[in-house]
């Protein structure tokens, strides 16, 4: 663990069947945040897109690449957010050139909707290409601060 957070690091292959794995330590970590049930469900359908599109987009479905997963709840005393970046291996993408799944004519694609959903169910969500080559995404969820008691 780094100072001030609980960090839990994965690599896993390439191998769709690893996603349910990585989706058991996102569910572990997000509930040591404090989220509902609800927020947990949305959490988890961003953490298994982003892990399916490094997979399939961005390593090509090669199961010799890997994808590295991070989990960070932080503060450590009291956790109130959680960060999570997933990192493939892959070729990279210009995140500004993908469709907008909600135009007209993507309306009705089989695929597109992916980034869409994160960015919808996250607070934060960053795409860039990473240092060491593929992209990360960087994921934020926080916990609604707590209701002033009278």
């Amino acid at each position: 663990m780094t100072p001030g957070s609980h960090t839990v690091r994965l690599d896993v292959g390439s191998a769709f069947d690893m996603i349910d794995f990585v989706e058991v330590v996102g569910t572990h970590m997000s509930k040591l945040v404090g989220f509902d049930e609800d927020t947990l469900h949305w959490i988890s359908i961003a953490l298994r897109e982003s892990v399916a599109n490094a997979m399939k987009h961005g390593n090509k479905g090669d199961e010799g690449k890997r994808v590295a997963v991070e989990f960070m709840a932080s503060p450590a005393d009291h956790p109130s957010e959680l960060v999570i970046l997933v990192r493939d291996q892959g070729d990279g993408f210009d995140p500004s050139n993908v469709a907008d799944p909600l135009a007209e004519e993507n309306r009705l694609k089989s695929s597109g909707r992916g980034i869409f959903l994160m960015r919808s169910f996250m607070d934060e969500v960053d795409l860039r290409r990473a240092p060491q080559g593929g992209m990360e995404v960087r994921m934020v969820k926080r916990r609604p601060a707590a209701e002033p008691t009278a």
